[in-house]
């Protein structure tokens, strides 16, 4: 396998996506930092690697996409992940988001649905030592045997609120998830505040591929 570099033009580009994101509202510094240590272009086949640093969607193959950057980082800054939390994200993709969150300090569990996808995760993280727990199978239904989390993300877009996901978080623990039809979702954050009630946000407008499984499309 070819060694990939993260050249002098790769951080430029990156430091100016990162400019971007600040002007586009992301103020958590963690979140920031981190973003700027990854190569992004790692997670793309390399004819078209300078396509990593805009703030777009990209697609991966099997009907998926790696995510825009922006919504990477809206969604972890709402999750407010710290070093040491038990995380849980739904749908692995590229890889990406599940590598910020390993950066961040968080103990990752990842579930995707496409296997190719999985396997191709799984190989890219590993060799650039990353070391999320990664599962094949149906993310719409979490993933209860390691629950409870802290955080739980789902990076696909679900017909309606997976009641179950809820009953995986901790008591202070946060499900970032959007939520509508097809085209567009709102992004949700249900806060777990007690065992038996959950405080709900809701934010922007976004566009992600449907979530699959049971609770998804």
């Amino acid at each position: 396998m070819k060694k990939k570099t993260d050249s002098y033009q790769h951080q430029g580009l990156r430091r100016q996506l990162i400019l971007e994101l600040q002007k586009k509202g992301i103020t958590d510094k963690n979140v920031l930092a981190v973003m700027g240590k990854i190569p992004r272009h790692y997670f793309f086949d390399e004819a078209f690697l300078f396509h990593a640093y805009e703030d777009k969607a990209f697609p991966i193959g099997d009907g998926q996409t790696i995510s825009q950057p922006y919504t990477v980082a809206f969604m972890t800054q709402l999750l407010g992940v710290k070093a040491g939390y038990k995380i849980l994200e739904i749908g692995t993709g590229s890889g990406y988001q599940a590598s910020v969150l390993c950066h961040l300090g968080a103990a990752v569990y990842s579930v995707e649905y496409v296997k190719n996808l999985h396997l191709k995760a799984a190989e890219q993280l590993n060799e650039f030592g990353f070391s999320p727990t990664l599962f094949w199978g149906d993310g719409s239904k979490g993933l209860p045997a390691h629950a409870p989390y802290q955080g739980i993300i789902v990076t696909a877009g679900a017909p309606n609120l997976p009641q179950v996901l809820l009953e995986q978080l901790v008591v202070g623990g946060r499900l970032v998830i959007p939520v509508g039809d097809h085209e567009r979702q709102k992004m949700y954050r249900y806060t777990r505040v007690s065992e038996t009630k959950f405080e709900q946000e809701i934010f922007n407008d976004f566009s992600f591929v449907p979530l699959k499984g049971t609770f998804g499309w």
